[in-house]
């Protein structure tokens, strides 16, 4: 799994590649916890490239959800989730906790 960081204007930007599973989450969690310690919690993330994300890496995504969402500081938003992995977000009833778009353009232009 890829992971790259990028620091615009009003958020962050994080893009995931690969296989998001039990090995590979808690890299995706420190990319995110290192985020929130820098006090930054506006966050999208681009998960473009993700072919697969277990119930580890789910749980990493609202980890870092309620530490933004926490005192209204801000947020997590998805961007350009592949359908498969949309299915399985549905499913855990995560689509009604994270806001869900279909390009990076519209999540960054979200905040």
């Amino acid at each position: 799994m890829n992971i790259t960081t990028k620091s615009l204007k009003h958020c962050d930007l994080v893009s995931a590649s690969g296989r998001i599973d039990s090995a590979t989450a808690p890299q995706l969690a420190q990319a995110l916890d290192a985020l929130t310690k820098s006090n930054k919690f506006k966050i999208v993330l681009d998960m473009s490239g993700v072919e697969y994300m277990s119930s580890a890496g789910l749980r990493a995504l609202l980890t870092t959800q309620r530490q933004c969402r926490r005192y209204n500081r801000g947020e997590v938003v998805l961007a350009a989730v592949p359908q498969n992995i949309k299915e399985t977000l549905e499913l855990a009833g995560f689509t009604d906790i994270f806001k869900i778009y279909d390009d990076v353009v519209s999540a960054v232009g979200s905040f």
